[in-house]
């Protein structure tokens, strides 16, 4: 029913946690069991881990290191791969990752002390690997901002992916570091319909504003470029071109893509997700996303997971291709300068 949508969230129901003997789970959330109670308001939860930068294994992305400030995220994007890893903290990928968010105070202490080890080389960090280091908490928490103070005393390079436009609050520290070629920012951009977008990343900034903050990136000489992500044939594969179009407009020197894939608890909280509020379009959809993995809605192999297989996988790929030589032809993102890098994080006069 609609009256038991839960709106300015994602997912409509707790998925089970695979890790758990003992739970509680809405079975059947399509109205056989009685509606479960779900706190629709955020819980906090503090985690004191011993380290903060992490080793990244995986072939398919650019970087080596990441760090998380945050786990889970308020923004409900139905559609994230990190809502498995809330299963390790023995919660659930459904409203749990959107609604308890475990925040790590210690951050840019443990950062700090990672950078004064004598084994540290000097490495660009992505902020962040699992969920988003500008999320609305991030405003009351401020981790993310000292992270980039830290950055910015020991000249390490970072990379940034975010969908919020709190990270203009700290442009005079982004700015510090692009002066030495010691970050790159990407703004993630799913789709610039607005109806479309209150329905699959509910509490994020809007496509407008994120286009903006492009602008003002770009306008203060911080290297920026978009993320198309990720690409949901059926519902946002179409607008790919006009995305990658207006960012380069505003200023983006990059773009990349991925498509969606719905590992995990994932694939039961979108199938419910698309059921509830595209029933008309469920199959196209549905089986489309089958399509560019192979039969399945989630493919783990690591070099194709993230660009699908099959004509359909293959004819998005080539429509980005061709906005990308359109669109962004001489134009790129600089390269790192590990080179700065200041172990004592005191300027060196002479």
């Amino acid at each position: 029913m609609e009256s038991d949508y839960i709106k300015g969230r994602g997912a409509q129901f707790n998925a089970k946690n695979k890790f758990l003997v003992q739970q509680y789970v809405h079975e059947h959330h399509e109205g056989i069991d009685e509606m479960m109670t779900l706190n629709k308001s955020t819980r906090v939860y503090y985690e004191y881990p011993k380290k903060i930068v992490n080793q990244v294994k995986s072939p398919d992305l650019a970087f080596s290191l990441s760090m998380n400030p945050y786990q889970g995220c308020e923004h409900g994007c139905i559609y994230c791969y990190a809502r498995n890893s809330h299963e390790y903290w023995g919660f659930s990928a459904g409203t749990d990752f959107e609604s308890k968010i475990i925040v790590k105070p210690d951050a840019p202490k443990l950062l700090e002390k990672e950078l004064l080890k004598k084994s540290w080389k000097p490495l660009p960090i992505m902020l962040s690997g699992n969920t988003d280091c500008y999320q609305p908490l991030e405003r009351k928490f401020k981790i993310t901002q000292q992270l980039l103070k830290v950055l910015v005393k020991y000249q390490n390079p970072v990379g940034i992916i975010t969908k919020n436009s709190l990270i203009l609050r700290d442009l005079n520290l982004l700015q510090a570091l692009s002066e030495n070629n010691l970050v790159k920012v990407s703004i993630s951009i799913t789709t610039l319909n607005e109806k479309l977008r209150l329905k699959l990343e509910p509490r994020t900034a809007n496509c407008y504003k994120r286009l903006k903050v492009i602008e003002k990136l770009a306008a203060a000489k911080i290297p920026v470029g978009v993320m198309v992500a990720p690409i949901i044939p059926g519902l946002n594969n179409h607008e790919m071109p006009t995305i990658m179009k207006k960012a380069a407009e505003a200023g983006a020197m990059g773009a990349g893509m991925t498509m969606v894939r719905l590992n995990g608890a994932i694939q039961y909280l979108f199938k419910d997700w698309l059921e509830k509020n595209f029933p008309d379009r469920f199959n196209k959809v549905w089986n489309q996303i089958s399509q560019i993995h192979d039969g399945q809605v989630n493919d783990s192999e690591w070099g194709r997971r993230m660009t699908g297989t099959g004509p359909l996988a293959e004819a998005i790929t080539k429509l980005f291709k061709t906005s990308l030589n359109k669109y962004y032809s001489g134009k790129s993102m600089p390269a790192y300068d590990t080179t700065r890098f200041r172990k004592s994080g005191m300027m060196n006069l002479f």
